[in-house]
């Protein structure tokens, strides 16, 4: 069966697909890709949706490899309105 396997940093992404064998889980997909011991990883989703190593894929599976938060998502969104309206931002508008 075969399964994506992805990975984000700001910029840029990598994918790689992996055929693995029925009942296969996310660490045998990980391990197939060569991303078993990926740096700065800390955490697993399937579609999104958080899972452990050893939770079992399904044919067409999307496996994305979680990065800590470089900024708070409430403190990235003061940011982006700030760059739209300063004034706003400082509590004027």
């Amino acid at each position: 069966m075969r399964v994506e396997v992805l990975m984000a940093w700001p910029g840029r992404h990598e994918s790689r697909w992996a055929d693995v064998e029925e009942g296969a889980r996310v660490a045998d997909a990980l391990a197939c890709v060569g991303w078993l011991e990926a740096p700065d990883v800390v955490g697993l989703a399937l579609h999104g949706r958080r899972v452990e190593s050893d939770a079992l894929l399904s044919e067409g599976d999307r496996i994305e490899l979680l990065r800590p938060l470089e900024i708070d998502p409430k403190e990235a969104r003061r940011r982006r309105a700030a760059e739209r309206d300063p004034k706003a931002a400082r509590g004027r508008g």
